[in-house]
């Protein structure tokens, strides 16, 4: 029986009317609503008809994406309970690997990984009236995909499909835009007011990097749950930023007078059930970001928020993808907050001061913005769009990580040369998995047989947890033999897996079929031909991860060390078996910021067949001429990657690749491996004076770097026949460095007249200016300028005089030499005339014969 007082009390009901008004009118809407007001619950039930005595609504197949699993089940499981049914009745759901529906459900709630494979299968949904994208706000990937696929169909196929965009917290205009200028709808929630308390630690913490928090951040966590537990009532939730966060918490919180309970994607049914159940006894739920928004803990009283959450991060040069911890954002901390007051008055403790709270992010990064976009590409090459262009999406994707992910598929075979989907992506696209667990399923199953594939990529597609160690053979046969939790879902991805690896692949559509004669990828590798039982553990385990990771194929550097195809270092932990191992397949690496090395995690040996084999879109042969260790190396080289395989000296290199090497010893270096004579470094000094007194055609010689990148206007021919350093040390550089002189226009004829090498001075002495500083300079002995009332100027700028003393020190300097003349001569004359008495020192400088001699000297 329907439990109608339930549904009457639900705050979206006052809404109803207006969201099938705008659904009836345009098609699309955008529904707000806070958390607990039934937008989840109430809504698909409306929509499917099954409130239609109350409502008049005709019938209708409703789905309802959610973003997560244990989401999707509890959705679906309220609305079979408010209809006074069990699941799989009128309401079902489907996730990965469990599906609960019956030939009368009419409200079916789905993950939005589901729903995008469902599209991909059939675009026009047949049989569905209405589809509801419940939490956007989150902008998860698949979601924002699975939005701008359904606006396709609406515009293409379906107009009459009904779409809604619904959320708690949402950009309502953005997503508007999305559904083409789609209405609006808002309800206000029943809410209840939750007090504040900033509970900082006492002492700072270590910011979390990678997938580290600083223990005694979580140890401050547990304290405040404590302080929580002693200062209120009501259940406490707990938000951590991942599972292994939870299971230390939970390992401090022993002897708090409550059941502690852990909630996260991955946790068994029963303990979902169990937290999202009311309870007589006190509790503490630890839960990860799944409690934010999409499920309803009963009896929560106060919310304890670590403040921190799991982003995806990738990097795209290393394929090194993996979880990040960071700060969650305030829209985060207000959903976390929230949850204090769905039944009755609470209060949040939240693990960071009110100054920091100012400097947090206002909304959670998109994740197409920070995501590996391998999964993406190929879902919108398969749709028919490669560059996603077309795709009505809330923000478009990154174009450097959409380049690094058409590479990936690519190397995997799922597209052609121009980007369109081969019949091997088609069906990868199919299989739920990032292509490279695609390829690996595809291709192991070739090898080793569709069972031992499934399990090899599923312990891939959900790492395992760390006590299963580092060894993924090991890591294998312990998830064979488990009963614990992580076995039991491996255990049912497996079966999945298997028959997905089974099943015929898709018949390639005309817009998908390549033309004759285009590539299509790199298909299958040469391990397929292995014998289904020939391989041990170890080498299929090996073969599979290779398969997925040929970037991480690694060859031992000793010492636990070894080097990845992708050029990044690995290192294994102290205990590992594998550290004797020649070559590694690297599975699970992550690379600490600032660290040299990745760590790796999860790894199987491997032999160099089978690197060769699986990473063979990274084999190289060829020559390698290059600048190392101070002079030019020339050698044959194979390598894998950055793994170099084999190596031999090269007698005749190619003059081109030479040319190249020895620029890059210049660049590194400097243009010092040249010969610079005195006279050459004048040169230099003159030119680049002239283009910062003129500019014009006098060109700039001061940089390296510059030089370097202008060789062929000034170091041909000689660069082009050398072929080592000591080669480039027999280059005149004052002779080359002529060449840039500007001969074209007349003005290098000029040289000499604006910036002269040597100056005559009035006792006959040709003295060298020096033009390495901002302004030329002449130093002279004063005796010799005597009578020189006029300061001299190179091309329109004071030439700035050093006044040496007879011993050729320092004595004064001037750019005017007529005010010295008159004014600071005679302190000179003062301080040096007994110091020098054997040299000249008139009175009146001005009239005095100039010279470079004695007074015994003159009076001869």
């Amino acid at each position: 029986m329907i439990r109608r007082a339930e549904l009457d009390s639900l705050p979206v009901r006052g809404a109803v009317p207006a969201l099938v008004a705008a659904l009836d009118g345009h098609g699309a809407a955008v529904l707000c609503a806070p958390p607990g007001t039934g937008k989840t619950t109430l809504v698909p039930l409306v929509l499917a008809g099954l409130t239609a005595r109350a409502e008049g609504a005709p019938p209708r197949r409703v789905v309802v994406a959610e973003p997560r699993r244990i989401a999707a089940r509890a959705a679906a499981r309220r609305m079979a309970w408010l209809l006074g049914e069990t699941v799989g009745g009128s309401v079902g759901f489907t996730v990965r690997g469990e599906r609960v529906v019956g030939p009368d459900t009419l409200v079916e709630v789905v993950t939005t990984g589901v729903l995008l494979q469902r599209l991909q299968r059939d675009q026009e949904l047949a049989g569905v009236d209405v589809v509801i994208l419940d939490e956007c706000h989150e902008r998860h990937l698949d979601a924002d995909t699975v939005a701008a696929f359904l606006v396709d169909v609406r515009e293409t196929l379906r107009p009459e499909l009904r779409l809604v965009a619904a959320s708690a917290t949402t950009d309502a205009a953005g997503w508007s835009r999305v559904l083409g200028g789609a209405p609006v709808v808002e309800t206000a929630g029943v809410s209840y007011p939750v007090e504040v308390v900033w509970a900082p630690p006492a002492r700072p913490v270590r910011p979390p990097h990678g997938l580290r928090v600083d223990p005694a951040q979580l140890t401050h966590v547990a304290s405040v749950v404590r302080r929580a537990l002693a200062e209120r009532s009501g259940d406490v939730l707990c938000f951590l930023p991942g599972v292994g966060e939870l299971g230390r918490v939970a390992g401090q919180l022993g002897g708090v007078d409550a059941e502690v309970l852990q909630i996260h994607g991955r946790a068994p049914a029963a303990v979902q059930d169990a937290a999202l159940r009311p309870a007589e006894h006190r509790r503490v739920i630890l839960s990860t970001a799944v409690a934010e928004s999409s499920l309803t803990v009963p009896g929560v009283r106060v919310v304890v928020d670590s403040g921190l959450a799991r982003e995806p991060r990738v990097d795209h040069a290393r394929g090194l993808g993996a979880l990040a911890t960071v700060r969650a954002s305030r829209a985060a901390g207000r959903q976390r907050a929230g949850r204090a007051g769905r039944e009755a008055p609470g209060a949040v403790y939240r693990c960071w001061s009110q100054t920091e709270d100012a400097r947090l992010t206002a909304f959670p990064a998109p994740e197409i913005r920070i995501a590996d976009l391998a999964q993406f590409a190929l879902q919108a090459a398969c749709w028919g769009d490669p560059d996603a262009a077309g795709l009505a999406l809330p923000d478009p994707p990154p174009a450097g990580a959409m380049g690094a992910a058409r590479e990936v598929l690519r190397a995997v075979g799922a597209v052609d040369a121009a980007g369109r989907p081969t019949a091997r992506g088609l069906r990868m696209a199919r299989l739920g998995l990032h292509p490279r667990l695609a390829r690996a399923l595809l291709d192991g199953a070739a090898a080793l047989g569709a069972r031992r594939a499934a399990e090899l990529v599923a312990l891939l597609s959900e790492e395992p947890p760390r006590e299963y160690g580092d060894d993924l053979a090991g890591a294998w046969r312990r998830a064979r033999q488990g009963g614990d939790a992580y076995g039991h879902r491996w255990r049912t991805e497996v079966r999945r897996l298997e028959r997905a690896a089974q099943e015929p692949g898709p018949a390639p559509t005309r817009e998908t079929t390549a033309p004759a004669g285009a590539p299509v990828g790199r298909g299958p590798v040469e391990p397929a031909q292995v014998g289904r039982g020939s391989l041990s553990d170890d080498a299929a385990a090996g073969l599979v991860a290779a398969l997925a990771f040929p970037e991480r194929v690694a060859r031992a550097r000793g010492e636990g060390a070894f080097l990845m195809a992708s050029g990044t270092a690995a290192t294994l932990g102290d205990g590992s078996r594998l550290r004797s191992a020649p070559w590694l397949a690297v599975a699970v690496a992550d690379r600490p910021p600032h660290a040299a090395s990745a760590r790796v995690a999860l790894a199987a040996p491997l032999d160099e067949d089978t690197a060769r084999a699986a990473a063979g879109h990274l084999f190289r042969s060829g020559e390698e001429v290059r600048w190392e260790g101070g002079d030019l190396v020339a050698r044959s080289v194979t390598r894998l990657g950055a793994i170099e395989l084999a190596a031999r000296p090269l007698k005749d290199p190619d003059p081109a690749l030479v040319r190249g090497a020895l620029l890059d010893g210049l660049r590194a270096e400097g243009l010092g491996l040249l010969r610079w004579s005195r006279d050459a470094r004048a040169l230099r000094a003159r030119l680049g004076f002239l283009h910062r007194a003129l500019g014009g055609a006098w060109p700039d010689v001061a940089d390296d770097r510059a030089l370097v990148d202008r060789a062929d206007e000034w170091l041909e021919p000689e660069l082009s026949r050398a072929r080592r350093r000591s080669d480039l040390s027999r280059i005149d550089a004052g002779q080359a460095l002529n060449r840039l002189l500007p001969w074209a226009g007349g003005e290098a004829g000029r040289l000499d007249e604006l910036a002269p090498e040597r100056i005559e001075v009035p006792s006959g002495s040709r003295v060298r200016v020096d033009y390495t500083g901002e302004q030329p300079v002449l130093a002279v002995k004063l005796q010799e300028l005597f009578g020189w009332a006029r300061t001299p100027r190179v091309a329109g700028v004071p030439v700035l005089v050093h006044l040496l003393s007879p011993a050729g020190r320092p004595a004064a300097v001037t750019a005017d030499l007529a005010s010295f003349w008159a004014g600071g001569y005679q302190a000179v004359r003062a301080e040096l005339r007994g110091r020098y008495p054997k040299h000249p020192w008139p009175q009146d400088p001005a009239t005095a014969e100039p010279t470079r001699h004695t007074n015994a000297r003159l009076g001869r």
